[in-house]
């Protein structure tokens, strides 16, 4: 998996960097092209001519780097950098770095090229644990992780300051698996391939204060925005209310209603090569939205609100289908598979994908997903339990196929 990859790391100014000259040899004896950038604190702790020797190519080191030649063009060594790599690793990643890279700082050769990459990249924390436990440091993890970046956690054990706890960069043999995982999904096979996503619920108002709506988190549809960006699609992501930071590359459409969705979906439907309808579209919408909030007082203890079906966007995409692949999803508690298959009938689907809320691991709000994909031949394929980003590359590797 890593023989003629071509992998950057990021070293910042913590103490594990003197573990990562021998992360390098480990690398570039399976095969992996490795190049280095560093900040000004890292190179106190590990020097860019160890690095330079070892990885056999020259270092970016500092805020203001001076490099010499090839595709490292002082004036755009990070755009050059960026169009090269598979994967970028950054380790040890310090809570200073982390909190940059989760705000959008670009004040060093590391978080700079960071914003610069559209490859994946993986996150090896490296602290003290109460620095890796505050709520801040927490914070920025999980916004890094929406934004669609690779977190490696630390493991326990003794720490630099003396104390024992959760702080310690990963064992070199874990960060290198997980490149290798990484690169499983590291494709460019999307490229010049454009994409539409939808994502999250949509809320159909009752009355200016009031809505109908669904538990979806749009984890799932974000999961196949990123991981269709990182594997070099133009994606469009159409998205109802949700509370996730917009993935790297990707053009977000935020809606409300299913009637706006349906409209976004109509402007942006327009040489599509597939189409992943993630979101949970409401079912029902109130025949009436009151003008005014309803005011319990006048109710009596009871209220009556008449429902209407939404427009089925799906069907609508059906009638439209042209050149695009169409991709639905069904969330189904009971006969899932035979109201798959008739969905997917009925659509005109190329894929469906099935889930049961129910199921623990599955549905709703979680980092996971338990799911049966039920192709246009007939062919069912129940998977395990996955976090959702690989259950999106495992629907993207299908959908690959069809595409080119």
């Amino acid at each position: 998996m890593l023989r003629g990859k071509k992998i950057l790391i990021g070293i910042t100014g913590g103490i594990a960097a003197y573990k990562i000259p021998q992360l390098i040899r480990d690398l570039t004896k399976y095969g992996a092209n490795v190049k280095i950038v560093m900040t000004d604190s890292a190179a106190k702790f590990v020097s860019p001519l160890t690095l330079s020797t070892l990885s056999l190519n020259e270092v970016v080191a500092g805020s203001f780097p001076k490099v010499k030649s090839g595709i490292l063009k002082a004036n755009t060594w990070h755009i050059n950098l960026a169009s090269w790599a598979n994967v970028m690793l950054i380790a040890p990643a310090t809570a200073n770095t982390i909190a940059k890279l989760a705000h959008g700082y670009a004040d060093n050769a590391v978080t700079t090229l960071a914003l610069a990459v559209r490859c994946p990249v993986l996150i090896a924390p490296s602290m003290d644990e109460d620095m890796y436990k505050h709520s801040l440091t927490e914070r920025n993890i999980a916004i890094l992780k929406e934004i669609g970046y690779h977190i490696l956690e630390p493991e326990h054990g003794e720490l630099a300051s003396g104390l024992v706890g959760k702080g310690r960069l990963p064992s070199l043999v874990k960060i290198r698996k997980k490149l290798e995982q990484i690169l499983s999904f590291a494709y460019q096979d999307l490229k010049g391939k454009k994409i539409l996503v939808t994502a999250g619920p949509t809320y159909e108002p009752i009355d200016p204060v009031r809505f109908i709506g669904n538990r979806s988190s749009g984890k799932m549809g974000f999961a196949l925005a990123t991981a269709a960006a990182q594997r070099a699609a133009e994606v469009s992501l159409i998205t109802g209310h949700v509370n996730l930071q917009t993935p790297k590359n990707v053009q977000r459409i935020n809606v409300l209603t299913s009637n706006e969705m349906l409209a976004a979906v109509k402007r942006n439907i327009r040489n599509k090569d597939a189409v992943i309808m993630a979101a949970a579209v409401a079912d029902f919408t109130p025949l009436r939205k009151e003008p005014t909030k309803i005011k319990k007082d006048n109710l009596h203890g009871t209220i009556s609100i008449k429902l209407r079906q939404t427009k089925d966007i799906l069907k609508y995409l059906s009638s439209k289908k042209g050149k695009f692949k169409l991709v639905g999803f069904a969330v189904e508690t009971q006969d899932g598979v035979a109201n798959a298959r008739k969905k997917l009938k009925e659509k005109k689907l190329d894929m469906i994908v099935l889930n049961n809320p129910l199921e623990r691991g599955a549905g709703f709000e979680t980092d996971t997903n338990v799911v049966t994909i039920i192709t246009k031949s007939g062919k069912v394929e129940r998977l395990k339990k996955m976090s959702k980003y690989d259950v999106a590359q495992y629907i993207l590797n299908k959908l690959s196929k069809l595409i080119n």
